[in-house]
């Protein structure tokens, strides 16, 4: 592994990056969590809004599908399948 940092896709921020912004996407055969944003807590809320957006404005082919993004704990070296998603986060952010 890379020493090299993770850092926050936020405007302007270069914290390290402590979440992955992702949904789960399939064609039917493949399975892979498509990446929205790295982010750290601050900008957790912001990139999220967006990821949400992005996801509503996403367009699917036949087969495809493409769940709403989830927060999962960012840890160095796992892959996407190792990753804990963290549903209370993603509760706290759920629009009202």
């Amino acid at each position: 592994m890379s020493p090299y940092p993770v850092l926050c896709y936020g405007p302007g921020c270069s914290a390290p990056a402590a979440f992955k912004i992702a949904a789960r996407w399939s064609d039917g055969t493949t399975h892979e969590l498509k990446t929205y944003a790295l982010t750290c807590a601050p900008c957790l809320p912001k990139l999220f809004a967006m990821a949400v957006e992005k996801r509503a404005a996403c367009r699917l082919t036949v087969g495809e599908t493409l769940e709403a993004p989830g927060v999962y704990d960012l840890t160095r070296g796992s892959r996407d399948r190792a990753l804990s998603r963290r549903p209370d986060i993603e509760e706290q952010l759920a629009p009202a």
